[in-house]
């Protein structure tokens, strides 16, 4: 261990309090995309106390922020995340996301001048559906960074994940309203509509690739039992391995979409809710260092791979070398997005994942600014 690594080890350490206060504050008030009001403000405060120069609405995103430290010539973001689920809170455990870069954020600080490091925390809102960091690669909120990283908690630690890309969809349909019981043939029924769709749907799924996946939910399915339906609205996902076969699929669901309308005679309306989230290029080296680093502390031996899901830190990796490893929590058998692993999102095990995903972070920006990476990431088009 360096004298750095020393450093770094102790300034989390002396953290871990204010960090897990953190963490419990986010989730005792969890906002879900792009509501994040509180949250962001929250979390930039903390950095904005311990010397970060903040600014906030960060390229006009109410609920984004940049906080900034350092004046060296490789630049380097971590990225918080802090919106929660609608109906589960932080079941997908964003509370510990924030705790993790703000502490990896402050224990780098007193040394980036020494790895001649510019440090950029990054809020990226709405990540669950509302592609945040999309919205800021578009609006130059990633610009001038050589490299991105984040940790995000699971049930097992995964070094290199492997999010899929994926669609989210809106779909509405509008018929026509009529007394179900007396006049029925003078309705239009859009809840037949998503009725026929869904079923289509569930035909195509024998003739899916093994990696697609298609899932969805009704959201309005009309206002009075004795009413025929009149206005439907639903949020559809279409998953693929990469965004060129997730090209490959999404019309294939859409034209189940477009049955349910030919079949009822109601209108079809489909939208995108974001654009597509990307798949995940990990950059090798920096997730080897960070595999190793992880393994210093203690944490059990990594895999790659595991569970599939999608993140807006795909579509990040494919401008900019970036890493997205998984940092396990005692969930007692529960996966993301279940009640069970929001609970498990304040116990001890997330309270030690807080200090140790932080360390490692850490340990694995100051290895990338001081070996063999740092000259790739400097060479590498910003």
């Amino acid at each position: 261990m360096t004298d750095t690594d020393a450093a770094t080890a102790s300034a989390v350490a002396a953290a871990h309090p204010q960090l897990i206060q953190l963490s419990r504050d986010l989730y005792d008030h969890p906002e879900t995309a792009w509501e994040e009001v509180r949250s962001a403000r929250r979390v930039a405060g903390q950095l904005s106390d311990n010397g970060f120069d903040v600014t906030e609405r960060y390229c006009d995103l109410d609920t984004a922020f940049a906080a900034r430290i350092g004046s060296g010539d490789l630049h380097i973001a971590l990225c918080a995340e802090y919106d929660a689920l609608p109906g589960l809170g932080h079941a997908c455990g964003h509370n510990l996301i924030s705790a993790i870069t703000v502490g990896a954020a402050l224990a780098l600080a007193p040394v980036v001048d020494d790895l001649g490091l510019t440090l950029t925390v990054l809020g990226t809102p709405a990540e669950e559906g509302g592609g945040g960091k999309i919205e800021l690669l578009e609006r130059g909120g990633f610009g001038g960074q050589h490299a991105s990283a984040m940790v995000h908690p699971g049930p097992v630690d995964v070094a290199r994940a492997r999010p899929f890309a994926v669609s989210h969809s809106h779909i509405e349909y509008k018929g026509k309203s009529a007394h179900a019981a007396a006049f029925p043939e003078r309705g239009v029924n859009a809840a037949d509509a998503f009725t026929i769709a869904q079923v289509a749907i569930g035909l195509l799924r024998q003739h899916l690739r093994p990696f697609d996946q298609v899932h969805g939910i009704v959201t309005h399915g009309g206002d009075a039992t004795n009413v025929v339906p009149a206005h439907t609205e639903g949020t559809w996902m279409a998953r693929s391995r990469t965004l060129s076969e997730l090209e490959q699929l999404t019309p294939r669901v859409s034209h189940c979409f477009e049955a349910g309308a030919l079949a009822t005679g109601s209108t079809l309306t489909l939208s995108d809710v974001c654009p597509p989230y990307a798949h995940m290029e990990h950059d090798h080296d920096f997730g080897e260092l960070y595999r190793a680093n992880a393994g210093a502390i203690g944490r059990p031996k990594s895999t790659d791979g595991a569970a599939t899901f999608s993140t807006d830190m795909g579509n990040v990796s494919l401008a900019m070398p970036s890493i997205h490893p998984c940092i396990a929590i005692d969930t007692g058998g529960a996966v993301n997005h279940q009640p069970e692993f929001t609970a498990a999102a304040v116990n001890a095990s997330a309270d030690r994942a807080v200090a140790e995903g932080a360390l490692a972070m850490a340990w694995t920006v100051i290895d990338a600014a001081t070996g063999p990476l740092r000259d790739r990431l400097l060479r590498a088009e910003r």
